[in-house]
């Protein structure tokens, strides 16, 4: 048993994790909201769960480090900084990150790495993906690990390689680029592909998400699996041994 703190426990992310805390054999040490400080619930919790917004992160990580205590941050939209702050944290104790905790999506990106790889540069890799009209930031944190997926199959730097906005370029594609598309509307909790198009064939690679408790039960897994471990930067893949 540990007991498990969520902070953004308010949140549609955090009530569905709490929903499934205790039924998986753990307890419940709370939560923190916006506003709120996340240190005392990290002295009481095992693991810290965290999918509140890219401005609490590096509080959180404080909170987390002070604590002495590991941290599951499944937050979407950060950026170099906020990574960065993982980095450091890392030094001092166990940090998951993650843009999806769903394990579908983590054995997904496993197979966008692999077939990036086996494919060569003529092979044009394009990501479309759909969400719910309440999400802010586009592409997704799912999409951006699928592209970094198959950036790294390809041993390139997704930074360098990636295609968005292409309205009015006035420019064709870039041999060897990586594509994004983003569709918001109604209540998609979550769909990507990614569509390996070469000549006259393509390969289509999916996720769709039918209802947000996949993400809390990765969430869960993930923070069990990192109750313990050393100081460190991990990943999904590796909670599922890929």
């Amino acid at each position: 048993m540990a007991s498990i703190g969520i902070i953004g426990s308010q949140g549609r992310m955090g009530q569905a994790i709490a929903a499934l805390v205790e039924g998986a054999g753990h307890r419940l040490a709370g939560g923190a909201d916006q506003g709120e400080d996340a240190a005392g619930l990290a002295d009481r919790s095992d693991v810290l769960v965290d999918f509140s917004s890219p401005v609490a992160l590096e509080a959180n990580l404080h909170a987390a480090i002070g604590a002495g205590v590991p941290i599951v941050v499944g937050t979407t939209g950060l950026g170099e900084r906020h990574h960065a702050a993982i980095d450091r944290a890392a030094h001092a104790v166990a940090v998951l990150q993650t843009g999806n905790t769903s394990l579908g999506v983590t054995l997904l990106a496993h197979l966008v790495r692999e077939a990036a790889g086996r494919l060569g540069a003529d092979w044009d890799i394009e990501i479309l993906e759909m969400h719910h009209r309440m999400k802010v930031d586009a592409p997704s944190g799912t999409a951006m690990l699928l592209g970094e997926a198959a950036a790294a199959g390809r041993g390139i730097a997704l930074a360098e390689s990636s295609e968005r906005g292409r309205d009015g370029s006035g420019e064709p594609r870039c041999v060897g680029a990586i594509g994004f598309a983003s569709l918001r509307g109604g209540t998609v909790a979550g769909e990507h592909s990614v569509i390996f198009a070469g000549a006259q064939e393509r390969i289509a690679l999916s996720h769709h998400a039918e209802d947000r408790a996949i993400f809390a039960r990765g969430a869960l897994r993930a923070a069990e699996w990192l109750v313990g471990r050393p100081p460190g930067r991990y990943t999904m893949a590796q909670v599922l041994e890929l």
